[in-house]
């Protein structure tokens, strides 16, 4: 049955011109401009450049100055899983979280008593919380690093916090070693880490902790603006994450 939804039947288009582009693209067997790709496929100047843009963002197209031939994302649609990487597993579940909430979702690794995102997605909204992928960071003030160390063996919490100087970064951020162990025993029991403001003012996290099978590979953050964050949306927040951590532990 036919959609009466504008919305669906736009999404719907916007997903066949997609994949049209594709083709022809990789059918063409030479570099193409856009208006070429435009006047064969009869798609408007201006919704082609959002899609080549998209799709050239993703590798799925290469651009060369105006030209445009197959790129190597392609490829990675015939790779046999095991040559995933976790980045790769991990980025479209990212950017449907952040989609569904419209809020800064990242997904952080930890090397050492340091994590850093390896994928994130920022918030469209003016008001934003930016991260930036490759930088680490301490664990203590964040979420994801509190859902992180909250996850750790005794012994293991017991080394960190003999090694590590819990810096400030912010009037909020923890300190004490006897309050941050009362917020990790608080996370193992519920799932989720919060950091209110404890590394950037303004900014309310939550995290929680990933596994894959019995062993933990990072944690999944949302960070909100104070201004926007409300019970109903921590909540909402809640749900999504505990999802998202489910697909990913799915077998």
């Amino acid at each position: 049955m036919a959609s009466n939804n504008p919305a669906h039947s736009s999404s719907v288009k916007s997903a066949i011109r997609t994949l049209d582009i594709i083709e022809y693209v990789v059918a063409a067997g030479r570099p193409l401009v856009a208006q070429e790709i435009s006047n064969a496929l009869g798609i408007p100047v201006s919704s082609l450049s959002y899609l080549l843009s998209t799709l050239a963002e993703r590798t799925y197209l290469q651009r060369e100055g105006r030209r445009y031939t197959p790129g190597p994302g392609l490829a990675r649609l015939q790779a046999k899983s095991g040559s995933f990487s976790l980045a790769d597993r991990v980025a479209p579940l990212v950017r449907t979280l952040r989609m569904q909430l419209n809020e800064t979702t990242s997904f952080w690794v930890r090397h050492g008593w340091e994590i850093e995102p390896i994928a994130t997605e920022m918030s469209e909204q003016a008001l934003r919380y930016a991260v930036e992928t490759g930088t680490r960071l301490p664990l203590h003030p964040l979420a994801s690093g509190k859902a992180m160390l909250a996850a750790l063996p005794g012994a293991e919490l017991d080394r960190y916090f003999a090694e590590v100087k819990l810096d400030k970064f912010t009037p909020a951020t923890i300190t004490s070693e006897a309050r941050l162990r009362k917020q990790l025993v608080e996370a193992a029991a519920s799932g989720f880490a919060r950091s209110d403001e404890e590394y950037s003012l303004g900014i309310t996290s939550i995290g929680q902790v990933v596994t894959i099978g019995d062993e933990v590979v990072g944690a999944l953050s949302v960070a909100i603006p104070k201004v926007r964050y409300t019970p109903a949306l921590e909540k909402r927040t809640v749900d999504l994450l505990e999802r998202t951590a489910g697909l990913l532990d799915a077998p």
